[in-house]
């Protein structure tokens, strides 16, 4: 068990710009425990940089005290990885929804993963495109109507769990939005981990999906830690990954140790981050590069 920190305390992360999501949105659940997280880890909000794509899980970086960028739809995987690269002594968090990071920015997540870049992808996956008011995503279940499958959705829901085990994952876990503390500390897990961290959250959408409400998840979800599971084993992790509908598992499915692509590239294991690296330039050259930007 990881001790949590206080609300209190993690009230520093706390931005002046008040979330504008639906009430009862699971992502205000998201936000609160990744706020909890960073704090119990005592991060110095100087040093954390959340990144997004476009979606209204994607508002994210607005709402919590540090440093964010909102870039563009399905980049902000991208983006984060470049964050970390130029200066790998930040903590970064990458956040999106399903639309964002499992369809026009899938690309992006799976090459990150197989890299191995140290940074935490958060996905708030509420199986719907929740801000163009509710069409089918990666991960809407086979059958249900949306406003772009009246007749109901003919294709298989996409596994993100499953890709990114596949891909070489080394820290996978599984969250729910109803749950906040167990939230948090999964996302103290992740942030802590050295490596990329995939999170991805059932974040329920309470005004465009109609199906897989706070209700539907807490009559299947059920905590990995309570039976056992050894979160070292790939092929327990990728059942796990594969169960639905009638059982849903919570928690770390699957956490090894293994080098990161910073320590293992010669120009920023020997020479530190790139923002630190001497360009070479005289000071007159300098500013010549940089008049020409202006």
């Amino acid at each position: 068990m990881v001790e949590l920190a206080t609300p209190q305390a993690a009230s520093k992360f706390r931005s002046e710009i008040k979330p504008t999501w639906c009430p009862g949105c699971g992502d205000f659940g998201v936000l609160n425990s990744l706020q909890t997280a960073c704090a119990t880890l005592d991060i110095n909000p100087k040093n954390l940089v959340v990144v997004s794509g476009i979606g209204c899980s994607s508002n994210l970086p607005g709402f919590i005290h540090s440093y964010g960028m909102h870039t563009l739809h399905g980049r902000g995987v991208a983006v984060a990885q470049g964050v970390k690269l130029g200066n790998h002594d930040l903590t970064v968090v990458a956040t999106g929804g399903d639309g964002d990071g499992y369809g026009i920015g899938v690309g992006h997540f799976v090459h990150a993963v197989r890299r191995n870049i140290d940074m935490t992808y958060i996905v708030m996956n509420n199986q719907i495109y929740g801000l163009t008011t509710g069409q089918t995503s990666p991960t809407t279940t086979k059958g249900i109507k949306t406003k772009s499958t009246p007749g109901g959705n003919i294709e298989n829901a996409l596994n993100p769990l499953g890709i990114a085990l596949m891909a070489g994952a080394s820290f996978v876990a599984r969250g729910f939005s109803g749950d906040a503390n167990g939230l948090a500390e999964i996302m103290t897990k992740a942030i802590a981990h050295k490596g990329f961290s995939l999170v991805d959250v059932l974040s329920p959408c309470v005004t465009y999906n109609k199906m897989n409400t706070y209700a539907w998840f807490r009559e299947r979800v059920y905590k990995l830690a309570d039976k056992g599971h050894d979160a070292t084993n790939i092929e327990a992790a990728l059942k796990a990954s594969l169960e639905w509908d009638q059982r849903i598992a919570l928690g770390v499915l699957y956490q090894v140790e293994r080098p990161t692509y910073e320590q293992q590239d010669p120009a920023l294991s020997e020479f530190g981050p790139l923002v630190k690296h001497s360009l070479g330039l005289s000071d007159n050259d300098w500013k010549a590069v940089v008049q020409e930007f202006m």
